[in-house]
């Protein structure tokens, strides 16, 4: 097996670990409620992250970590996982799973716009053109459709769900810059962001002792979406012969995650679902092919 196979193989594999998590989240939504499945599955991803420090023989960057360092996963930890996953999870708890897993990708059009506010960033017609036509797709799914009726299905949930990817868009921006490495990092922003989800729980009284469903589902999420997956993630991409190419695997995961939605949770996808994540991707796209192009 080649290098290219072996990567193309680690990234599917990880695009597909990716598509279950939006069932996953409802599922587990039916034992626990948004704040708790966030605690226990950041508890799962740090114990995890710290065993693979160990097996990895890198326990001892700790010893070395910065004031600058810790300062930095403070707030990175605010970002992701703290407020991007507890908003996310809240927008699951109101939305269809289907818009909050297609609203959810709206992230990349965002930091194209924090890119050109805080980076200076130039924005060209081009861009313009596949941001409108990506959010012509936000707009599609928000309405379910009945466009020229400009009611929206569920305020409250969209605000949540696009929320939840102007905080992703952040904590990618401000990655794009932190130079530290990468195990490092990872481990300092998920140990601060489960301080936080902590402290958030017994504020609200979400201390609770999780029953058989609901720890099977917090484990799996812990795991899959914030360990695991992003191991073997990360793997193809080191193993890619063309990183961009590897990259753009991702967007296979909102359509097999509509699929996966539509068996595990029996929910009907709706046509304006598919319309308007066709929409979001395509612009999307768009802009990676212009600058591909260039």
């Amino acid at each position: 097996m080649t290098r290219n196979t072996k990567s193309i193989l680690l990234a599917l594999t990880a695009v597909l670990l990716w598509s279950t998590i939006g069932s996953a989240f409802k599922l587990t939504l039916n034992y626990l409620n948004y704040t708790q499945i966030l605690l226990f599955s950041s508890f799962i991803a740090v114990v995890f992250l710290a065993i693979l420090l160990v097996v990895n023989g890198k326990m001892k960057l700790l010893s070395s970590v910065t004031f600058k360092s810790v300062r930095m996963s403070a707030v990175m930890g605010f970002l992701n996982p703290f407020a991007y996953y507890l908003i996310l999870l809240k927008a699951y708890s109101v939305l269809k799973a289907q818009e909050a897993v297609v609203l959810n990708y709206t992230w990349p059009l965002i930091l194209v716009l924090l890119s050109a506010i805080f980076l200076k960033s130039k924005i060209t017609w081009i861009n313009l053109i596949s941001l409108a036509i990506s959010f012509s797709g936000t707009f599609i799914i928000a309405t379910r459709g009945d466009i020229f009726s400009f009611q929206f299905s569920n305020p409250t949930g969209i605000v949540l769900a696009l929320s939840s990817a102007l905080f992703w868009a952040s904590y990618w921006l401000i990655n794009m810059k932190d130079v530290r490495g990468t195990e490092e990092k990872i481990f300092l922003n998920f140990l601060f962001g489960f301080i936080y989800t902590l402290i958030y729980s017994i504020l609200t009284n979400n201390l609770i002792v999780p029953g058989l469903e609901a720890t099977a589902g917090v484990i799996y999420i812990g795991l899959f979406e914030m360990g695991i997956t992003f191991v073997i993630w990360l793997n193809a991409l080191k193993l890619a012969v063309n990183t961009a190419k590897i990259s753009n695997l991702v967007y296979l995961s909102p359509f097999i995650s509509l699929l996966i939605v539509s068996v595990a949770i029996k929910e009907k996808i709706m046509p304006s679902t598919l319309i308007g994540l066709s929409l979001i991707i395509g612009g999307i796209l768009l802009q990676y092919l212009i600058r591909k192009k260039k």
